[in-house]
């Protein structure tokens, strides 16, 4: 009996894996190249020269991830206002979404990768360094991942947690 709890736990975690947005967001933006043309663009690169001085990036792997990266709408292809036989690549809103999730990465390697660097992340207004970026419940208290919980959108009920309904299954 309990190790048919244990199987249905596994089946269904594999299911809810199976539609998670995450696979599809690491494809189109989960490698190291693809968060180096990310940094670029958010640091007002624009031009195909500028990435590749910029980052030292063949031009061939350079032309892959931008193509990708616009195909993926994180990117915008538009002829330069400036020179029209330059092409200038700007960050599309959902590109401009990314930004949180490449400063949690930043700070995660400032933690525990090869710590801080000479170069910091700073507030315009006053230059003092932004805060660490952490995951806040509905009204503001900050959430460690004990006090998180995968729920079904459309039934309410807990899911996704196989430690659990493995400890519940025993």
């Amino acid at each position: 009996m309990a190790s048919e709890k244990v199987t249905f736990g596994i089946d269904e975690f594999r299911a809810a894996a199976l539609e998670c947005p995450l696979p599809q967001a690491l494809d189109l933006i989960g490698e190291k190249w693809a968060f180096l043309i990310l940094r670029g663009a958010f640091n007002d690169l624009r031009h195909f020269e500028e990435f590749q001085a910029g980052l030292g990036i063949a031009r061939n792997i350079l032309s892959d991830r931008l193509a990708k990266m616009v195909a993926g709408g994180i990117l915008a292809r538009n002829p330069d206002p400036h020179d029209r036989r330059k092409v200038s690549y700007t960050l599309t809103e959902k590109g401009r979404g990314l930004l949180p999730v490449l400063v949690a990465l930043r700070q995660w390697g400032e933690q525990w990768a090869e710590g801080s660097s000479r170069i910091l992340l700073a507030d315009r207004r006053d230059g003092k360094p932004i805060r660490k970026i952490c995951i806040h419940a509905h009204d503001g208290r900050e959430l460690s991942l004990e006090e998180m919980v995968w729920l079904d959108r459309e039934t309410g009920a807990t899911c996704g947690r196989v430690a659990e309904q493995l400890e519940v299954a025993a």
